[in-house]
Order: C-alpha cells, then sequence, then structure tokens
C-alpha cells in the first residue's frame, strides 16, 4: 500500500487526533516508530519512512516509541483501502484466528491459499498476516503491562504467548526494555469509578455518537442479560467455562472508551477486549463514512446533527439472531421482554449485581427448549429452535470473516427468517458495513420508497456503507419522535390550568 509522503508528512506536522492509526511514522535514526499525534518532535524529512500499519512498521525492524504509545491508538479500520477479503481476514485474526489455527487454515476458511492471502495483506498493510497477528499480540501485551497489575506470567498468557521465557524475548526485542523496566516506566491510568476487575482504554477516531449508541442498546438490552442507563452499558458474558461481567463508558477528557472487566480466566482478555472494540465499532473512521454519504439530501442533515454515527455490533451473534427472530412485528420494548424470559427460564444463573445476574441460553439448550413457554408463539419459537439447531451442530457461525451472502444463505434457508432478519443479523453480528435490511418500514418511509426493491436502487448510491446509512435513517426516526414527544409535553404544559400568577395550578 502506497503513502503519500506529502500529506502523511503534513498530517503528522499537524498531530490531528483523526489521523491517528491511519499510517505510522518511522524514524530511521532512532529505529522507533510512532503515531502521527505522538509529542516528540519531528524528525527531520530524510530521516522518515511512513507505513500503513503497525505490523509494517514492526515489520522493518523499528520498535514502538514509549511516549506515545502505538499499541494505544484506534485500530486501523479492516475495510478502508483494503479487499474485503483481507477486511474478513482481519476480523478473525481480532477473534485470535491465527493463534488458534496458524495461517493457513485462516486462508483455508477464507476460500483462498495462504499465499495468495499473504500477497494481499503485504498489498494493503505492508504486512504478513503473522506480522499483524504477532504485532496486535505485543501490543496488547504492553497495555496489559501499562494499564493493569498482572504478574507477567498472567500478561504473557492472556496475550497468547506460550511462555514467559518467550513473553520477556519478545517483549525484550520489541522494545529494548525487560517488562519490569516497561511498566516502571508506565504512567498507569486508573479509572476513578471505584470498581475492580481489569480496566483498559479503547481509542476510537473522533467524533463518537456515545450517546446514540448507547440510547439504542439500552432500548434492546436483555433483561437480566444486559443493562444500560445514562452513562454506562454492563453486560454478564461466558468464555471458555467461565462466566465474567464487563462494563463500558465514556472516558471523560479523551477520545476512548472505559472497558472494565471482572473475569477469572486472563487468558480470555484479548478477545474479551476485541469483541467489545467490534461491538462498539470503535475501528470505523467517521470521516471517511461521512465523506460518503453526506452529500445524500436524506443523509446529511441527520449526519450533521451525529457526525459520529456508529454501527452497534453484539457480544454474541447467536444471542443476537435470536432477538432479531423474536423482534419480527412486535415492538422493540416487547421484544427484549420476551428474550429476558428467555433468559430467566433457560439461561444459567451467574453472580454479578441486579439486572445483569443471568446468562443467555446457550444453542443447544434452546434447540431442545419449550421456548413457547415464554411467550412466544409457536412459529417464531419453531424458527429459534431451528437456528439453535443449525448453531449447536455448527452447520450456522456468527464468524466475523464469513462475509454476508455466505453468512445469510444458511440463515434464508430457516424457516421464518426472511431478508430483512438476515441483513439485520449480518449488520450487527457480522459487522458488515454493506449489509441492508431492505424490507425496513422505517427506511421506506423515510426515503418514499413503495417496495423494497425501490429501496434498494435508492440505497445503491450509499455503497459500501449501506449499514450506517440505516443507522442514520433510524437515528432520524428516533429523533423526529423524541421532537414529537417534546411538543406534546410543551402542548400540555401550555394548556394546563393556571393559578392566579400564571403559575401551573397543582393537583
Amino acid at each position: 500500500m502506497d503513502l503519500d509522503r506529502g500529506i502523511c508528512r503534513r498530517a503528522s506536522r499537524s498531530r490531528d487526533a483523526r489521523f491517528d492509526g491511519r499510517f505510522f511514522i518511522g524514524v530511521v535514526t532512532t529505529g522507533v516508530y510512532c503515531r502521527p499525534i505522538c509529542p516528540a518532535p519531528p524528525p527531520k524529512a530524510r530521516n522518515v519512512r511512513y507505513f500503513p500499519s503497525a505490523a509494517a512498521a514492526a515489520g522493518a525492524g523499528l520498535r514502538p516509541c514509549l511516549r506515545c504509545r502505538p499499541e494505544a491508538s484506534p485500530g486501523t479500520p479492516a475495510w478502508l483501502g483494503t479487499s474485503a477479503l483481507v477486511s474478513r481476514a482481519l476480523r478473525l485474526i481480532d477473534e485470535s484466528a491465527v493463534e488458534g489455527e496458524g495461517v493457513e487454515r485462516l486462508a483455508g476458511r477464507l476460500g483462498v491459499t495462504a499465499r495468495h492471502m499473504r500477497r494481499l495483506f503485504l498489498r494493503h498493510l505492508g504486512a504478513t498476516p503473522l506480522q499483524v497477528a504477532i504485532t496486535r499480540r505485543l501490543h496488547f501485551a504492553k497495555k496489559l503491562i501499562d494499564e493493569t497489575e498482572l504478574p507477567f506470567g498472567e500478561v504473557a498468557l492472556a496475550s497468547g504467548f506460550g511462555s514467559v521465557r518467550r513473553f520477556n524475548g519478545e517483549i525484550r526485542e520489541t522494545y529494548a526494555r525487560a517488562p519490569s523496566e516497561l511498566r516502571r516506566l508506565a504512567r498507569p491510568w486508573r479509572s476513578d469509578n471505584g470498581h475492580q476487575g481489569y480496566r483498559f482504554r479503547l481509542a476510537y477516531r473522533p467524533p463518537y455518537d456515545w450517546d446514540a449508541i448507547l440510547a439504542f442498546l439500552r432500548a434492546r438490552a436483555i433483561p437480566g442479560v444486559e443493562r444500560a442507563d445514562e452513562s454506562a452499558y454492563r453486560r454478564t458474558i461466558a468464555f471458555d467455562s467461565a462466566t465474567g461481567l464487563i462494563e463500558v463508558r465514556h472516558a471523560s477528557g479523551s477520545a476512548a472508551l472505559e472497558l472494565i472487566v471482572q473475569f477469572p480466566k486472563p487468558r480470555a482478555l484479548l478477545r474479551i477486549v476485541e469483541r467489545v472494540r467490534r461491538m462498539f465499532d470503535l475501528g470505523a473512521d467517521p470521516d471517511v463514512i461521512g465523506k460518503h454519504l453526506r452529500s445524500d439530501p436524506l443523509l446529511g442533515p441527520i449526519l450533521k446533527r451525529h457526525p459520529g454515527i456508529r454501527m452497534p455490533g453484539a457480544w454474541d451473534g447467536f444471542e443476537l439472531a435470536v432477538r432479531a427472530i423474536l423482534g419480527q412485528q412486535i415492538s422493540v420494548r416487547a421484544a427484549s421482554t420476551i428474550a429476558g424470559r428467555l433468559a430467566s427460564r433457560f439461561g444459567s444463573a451467574v453472580e454479578g449485581p441486579e439486572g445483569t445476574d443471568r446468562l443467555f441460553p446457550s444453542a443447544a439448550r434452546l434447540a431442545r427448549a419449550e421456548i413457547e413457554s415464554a411467550g412466544v408463539i409457536r412459529a417464531r419459537a419453531e424458527a429459534i429452535r431451528a437456528l439453535a439447531r443449525e448453531t449447536a451442530a455448527d452447520r450456522i457461525g456468527f464468524d466475523p470473516g464469513r462475509g454476508a451472502e455466505a453468512a445469510t444463505r444458511p440463515l434464508l434457508a430457516l424457516p421464518g427468517v426472511g431478508e430483512w432478519t438476515a441483513q439485520y443479523i449480518a449488520m450487527r453480528a457480522l459487522a458488515e458495513p454493506d449489509a441492508f435490511p431492505g424490507g425496513d418500514l422505517i427506511l421506506k418511509a423515510a426515503t418514499g420508497a413503495r417496495t423494497a426493491r425501490r429501496l434498494e436502487l435508492r440505497a445503491e448510491a450509499w455503497r459500501p456503507w449501506r449499514a450506517y446509512a440505516v443507522m442514520l435513517l433510524w437515528q432520524g426516526a428516533e429523533d423526529d419522535r423524541e421532537h414529537v414527544v417534546q411538543r406534546n409535553r410543551q402542548s400540555r404544559r401550555a394548556d394546563a390550568p393556571r393559578d392566579g400568577r400564571g403559575r401551573p395550578a397543582s393537583h
């Protein structure tokens, strides 16, 4: 991937946070690579090289800067300037696919040879899949060293190293310091909210419409499993036969979310962090998406009100798919209530505060459950059981690297699952930026399209960001609803009886 030196140099001199993570600056005289926002004095132009990814800089023999901490930068957007295959591969690497399966099997899952995948990675990211995976592992180890008090043996396991000796060697080679030296040099970030657990700062590219994404998740939260208030999102999680809790809130004063993880197995931390990053769409680049969509007369005004729109993902693909089926032809609130009943009847109880003390039932459990007892109509219950059977048998998966078409095809074969449901699942469970639930009534009303076909034709101009256009139109409809509610409240206050001084009379 070629980078324009002039553009990169101007961007780095501006120290504009919007360029953070889009490229990295290598200084050949010091052997260090930095983020564009690094506070160090700018080096001479002849001593600088620019890299499209941290892995490419590491592959050139450079080590991460200890001042700007490249491991803390927003993730490079998986779909920005890359092929669809590289996008899917990056999502699988985020799920630790290389550590668990190796590069050959990763390529096989994507339907290509390892050689072809390596060639695409070098073209788009300037690094091989293995270099990307190793750099990701090292960056996460550095975050654990800086932001937690975990013993180094647990840091080694959590970041995917097979042994403490290998962990120590890789850290020394990469950072030219021992882990203990790095921890002494770090200025550990600590939350002041009094919660226990591992704490992380997850950076994003501003702007970020935190209020909108939190409201979206709050409206759809499954009672007992999820809980969201005006400031934070919380839920129960399960990994490797262990259970825990996560809490996500906005980190005040910075372009980052604060993640608090309560989980007994540090080895799962990397996967938990990456899943949360995907759930809150922290890899998106709002400038690129906004530039493409704002010229549309329907989307432009909404985008002006919500410039940091994101596509809320899902913690668990199967859970989201069940929730999508439950939501067919009923209100959002009713679907959440019924999902909560499923969790109460068929899920497992876990230790946690009130409101987050249940795990959503597994596919194996729902495959044979009397779902009708939770108030689900028979046809919908049969659809959920069919989905659960196929998921438990691994014939349907919610792998982030499958691609929308491959993932939705088996879903559409299920009874009771139509195009809208399948696309909604691809949009939120698989984080597909171009997924499009074309039969949506709100979208039809907003665009004036009378049929799904006309709506799809209208949406062609939004590609490859149709899912973000959907979020904008849904947000616009919510804004209109809130406006009507506010207007009605004002009207009622204006019409209320008044006392002798013009004040509203009490009742």
